[in-house]
């Protein structure tokens, strides 16, 4: 069976996957409490949230108990790949050149994630050999 391809979740989607990857499976209880402690958001803003997410595909709604439980429709670095994947494409024209040096242009790196990015380019050329 083909996967359907997932939408871009907004800012307000991506906070409550926030939630759920961190706390793994939840209540719409459990992620209103996780975000009205930071953002002030309503139980009934949140419920619509995640049954807008659900019929997105972006989380699944486990209905067996009285509770629905929902959990991330996919892992957070898989989001992330695409979310970055389609920024790649849309603002730089493909290219992940170009965005490496808008984000290391706009914001200063620590030398802990300049470390990072030298290890990670250096097993990506070893990958390719």
């Amino acid at each position: 069976m083909a996967r359907t391809k997932l939408q871009r979740p907004t800012d307000g989607e991506l906070e409550i996957l926030k939630v759920l990857w961190e706390r793994g499976p939840s209540t719409v209880r459990d992620v209103h409490d996780a975000l009205g402690q930071a953002r002030g958001t309503g139980y009934t803003t949140v419920l619509k949230l995640m049954q807008i997410m659900a019929a997105k595909g972006l989380v699944a709604r486990d209905e067996d108990q009285r509770a629905h439980v929902y959990r991330a429709s996919e892992a957070r670095d898989e989001t992330q790949r695409r979310l970055v994947t389609d920024l790649v494409d849309r603002a730089f024209d493909g290219s992940a050149a170009d965005l490496v040096l808008h984000a290391l242009g706009a914001q200063r790196a620590s030398a802990k994630d300049l470390a990072e990015i030298r290890e990670l380019i250096d097993r990506y050329e070893e990958k390719k050999a």
